[in-house]
Order: C-alpha cells, then structure tokens, then sequence
C-alpha cells in the first residue's frame, strides 16, 4: 500500500513542524485477507521523505476494537552521501487514541533509532514502550526524520494488529523516594544513565550493579523520551542505593536532564527554540518535583548543542563523560554565568557532572557529582543541588574538602558565602586525595585563573591561598591531571576534580 509523500501540514499546539499522512485502516480487513487472517491482520505503508521534511511525521492507524496487541516495525534506506553531508537517521515512536498533541496523554513509547520494531499490549512492552490497553480509536505511528541525505529518505512502516481479549496490565512499582543513607552527609551519585529502555546496552540490573561498583549513593534513570523505565527498577534498590526517576529531553535543539520527576511523568519533546515552547516544559518538569538541568551543552552530536538559554535551568552539566574539549568550553561558558550573577546580584547556576554511560567500556560514575544533602532522599539531594552544595569527581576515589576562612569564626563551604569586608583577608583552603600522580590544583575567580600549585606525587595534599573579596568576587577549585603535551600548547589537562564557588563578600 502507497501514501503520498507530503499529503496534510499540521502545527501541533507549538512544535517544530508535523506532517500527517493518510490514516492505514483495516476496516473490511477479515473479508480481504480471508477466514484465516481474523487474528492477525497487517498493513504496510511507504514513502519517500524530500531533504527539509519536517521534524515528525505522523501516520494515522485506524485501530478497531478486539485489538489485544499493536506491533510496529520500520526501515529506511541509508544511500552514500558525499563527506560533510549527513546521510539519513530516523526515529520511531507511537501515541494512543488519547490524542497526540504536544504535551497531551496520548503517549506510549519512543525508541529513537534504537529499535527497528515494537510491541504493545496490556501485559507488557517493548522497553521504551508502556503497556496498557491497546484501545479503539486513531493511534500515530510518529517518525523522526533527524537528518535526512541529499537523495531524501524512502521509508517502509509496517502495523499489525493481534487480535483476542486483554490481559491485566500490571501496577508499576516505582523506587522508593528515600534511602537509609547517613544523615547529613556528602552523597555520590550519577543522574545520566541510559539502559535498555532507549539507546543503551544495559539492562537495568546491569546499571544498578555497575552504580554499586562505582560506590554510588544515588543514580537517576533518564532514557530518552520516555518514562517505561521507571518501573522496570523492582527489587533493584536498596537501603544503600537511592533510584530517582527522570527523563533526557532530546529536542533537535538540545538535551536536558529531567532529574527526579515524579514517576511515570512524561516531558514531551517535539518543539524548538523558536517555538518559544521550552519554558512551559521546563515549568512541566518542576511540577512534577524535578530539576532542569542542561544536559553536554556543547556536545558535538547532531541536536546536542544547547540552543535555549540557561534562564530556566536549576543546574547546567559543564563535565559529561569523560572530559573532551566541548566540556572545557562548557565550563568557560558557566564560568561567565558566575560572572554575571556577581554583577546583577541575581541567581547562580551550580554545575553537575554525569557519566551519560550507555554501554561497556563507558563508566558509570565517571564523572559522579557528590552532593551535600541532609540525608538520601529525593528531596534533600535535589535541595543540594539547587544551592550549589556539590562537586565533581572523576571517580569515587577522589576525595576533596574546598571552603574559605575570614575574620573570627566566619567560613563558608562549596556553595556559600563568605560574608567579609572588601579587604578583609580571606584563606581558601583546598585538601584533595586520591587523584593520582602529576595533578595540579588551579584557583579560578571572576577574573580568571590566579593561582596554581602542583600536587605532591601521591595525588593527595591541600593547598592554600590568600585573597580579599575585593580581588575576588567568588574563588573555585578545578583539580587537573597534566596535559598530554607537558603544557606546551598552553591547554590545560583534563579535570579529575571540579567544584562549585564559593562568594566571597557582603551580598
């Protein structure tokens, strides 16, 4: 069965750009596939998409009732493109009969190009699928043409409908909101992670057991547009491990880390910034209870680079994975942030650090982001965050204390404020362990870098430096390994540690 290429243009309540094909019915279908086909009946549809498509593509699928199964499966041709050319990459997803505008409930699954086909029935899912009824009415088969080559993109989708009576879809149990932990107290944790349920490799138990290893405190599951990993933790955590539920909202403008929404939460994220639309979004994740955090804004990955602004986010990832050139300028760029809250007296933005692991050899935990909470919750973890009381490491190894001292009994730890003369005399005081040999410590404020010292060669020492809040509206700590070219080109080596600032001065 043929469809025209581009048959209706919809705007959809804000989004990019939607295109909706001819509905696929299978009215009649019993009396065309004959006496043998009731239980199953089967429909394909293809295409062609030109170069300049709009960014999802909606093909309408006329369910009737009986349905006990949806199964859906696509393919798309990938021609050679000259170098520097993006060829074409399609992702797949589907919402119900509730309807598929922007933000509505309608939706029930995204696997991005990581699935070829999908599965859904009241008992279960495809992972990055929810389970539930398949009901009657208009599902959207929804494809994502993410780039698509000179030639444009010829695509097959294929639905078929299993016919027969429901089961029972059974209740998600979701992670507890609290672990035992230790009170007060520095916790560790990675809240970027991938697993089976979008793009990664890992089963869930596989992630958990690799955060164990790791010696994490707290991680938080963030799939790709998509919350049906949020009940596939059962049995998973622990008095020792707290699991946070989140999403990583992948727009065509960059990613952001939902961190700890509500379960069963869904961000959509079909819109651009021109559409003016992530500020409603970003409102979104916050009723449910979670943080905005601006996930590799320099990331070199077709869509990853941070197109919205910093002004609705509560955190920016500056380190993610292991540390890369588009890191470094991620850090100058929050840098500046620093910067500019000193002048307007306003909010500043704390940075995190996450692993973003996918699959072996990546990491879980490189980098971990260790947080000051008042015990393992959701809540108090997020509390830290949002003040600033955190910093990075590279591994669970690294240990660090950062604060200032000035005048009788007046201190400040990472994320606070001194609160001194203009030339009272401040001591900043650094003790790091565990980093290895060959590492440095470097003072940054608002004008810059101004002091350096080289770690003793076990990789554990501390470092003090003098100052007045008139020499320096805030001071942070970065601790690096040497540069590959022994400092030779003036850049320097990548982070093993990094902390938040602390202010110095009257507010």
């Amino acid at each position: 069965m043929r469809r025209r290429d581009v048959l209706r243009l919809s705007a959809l309540a804000g989004a990019a750009g939607a295109l909706t094909l001819d509905p696929v019915t299978f009215a009649h279908a019993e009396d065309q596939d004959g006496a043998g086909a009731r239980d199953e009946r089967t429909r394909t549809v293809r295409g062609h998409l030109p170069t300049g498509s709009p960014d999802f593509v909606y093909l309408p699928v006329e369910v009737p009732r009986g349905v006990r199964e949806i199964a859906v499966s696509y393919s798309y041709d990938k021609p050679v493109v000259p170098p520097g050319t993006q060829g074409n990459a399609c992702d797949i997803g589907i919402f119900d009969e509730r309807g598929n505008e922007l933000g509505g409930r309608g939706f029930r699954g995204w696997s991005g190009g990581a699935r070829t086909a999908f599965a859904i029935s009241a008992e279960e899912a495809t992972p990055g699928y929810l389970a539930g009824p398949v009901n009657a009415g208009t599902w959207h088969v929804v494809l994502g043409p993410y780039t698509v080559a000179p030639q444009g993109l010829a695509y097959e989708v294929t639905v078929t409908l299993r016919f027969g009576e429901q089961g029972e879809t059974p209740r998600p149990v979701y992670p507890p909101q609290r672990a035992r932990g230790r009170g007060r107290a520095w916790y560790r944790g990675d809240s970027h992670l991938h697993t089976v349920h979008s793009d990664g490799k890992r089963t869930p138990a596989e992630l958990v057991a690799a955060a164990r290893a790791a010696k994490l405190d707290f991680i938080t599951t963030t799939e790709h547009n998509t919350t049906s990993s949020h009940g596939a933790f059962e049995g998973l955590w622990g008095d020792d491990l707290l699991i946070l539920t989140g999403e990583e909202v992948t727009t065509r403008n960059g990613h952001v880390v939902a961190l700890g929404t509500d379960p069963g939460v869904f961000i959509d994220w079909r819109y651009r910034a021109r559409d003016n639309a992530f500020g409603r979004y970003a409102r979104k994740i916050r009723q449910a209870g979670g943080l905005v955090i601006p996930a590799h804004p320099h990331g070199t990955c077709v869509g990853c680079n941070w197109k919205f602004g910093f002004n609705e986010a509560d955190a920016v990832e500056v380190w993610n994975s292991t540390f890369t050139p588009d890191d470094e300028v991620t850090i100058a760029e929050w840098d500046n942030t620093l910067v500019a809250s000193v002048r307007s007296g306003g909010r500043w933005l704390p940075a995190v650090g996450h692993s973003d692991a996918h699959r072996e050899p990546q990491v879980v935990g490189m980098p971990q982001t260790v947080v000051l909470a008042d015990d393992l919750s959701r809540t108090a973890i997020q509390d830290g965050i949002r003040a600033g009381r955190c910093w990075i490491a590279e591994s669970a190894a690294v240990g660090l204390a950062f604060s200032a001292t000035g005048g009788p009994g007046r201190h400040a730890d990472i994320g606070g404020r001194l609160r001194v003369g203009r030339d009272e005399a401040v001591t900043v005081r650094l003790e790091v362990s565990g980093v290895g040999a060959d590492c440095s410590v470097r003072f940054v404020t608002d004008q810059g870098q101004l002091f350096t010292a080289a770690l003793p060669p076990s990789g554990s020492g501390a470092v003090e430096w003098r100052t007045t809040a008139s020499y320096a509206a805030y001071v942070r700590a970065e601790v690096r390994h040497a540069a590959a070219d022994g400092g030779a080109s003036g850049i320097p080596g990548p982070m093993a540690a990094l902390t938040n600032p602390i202010f110095l001065g009257e507010a």
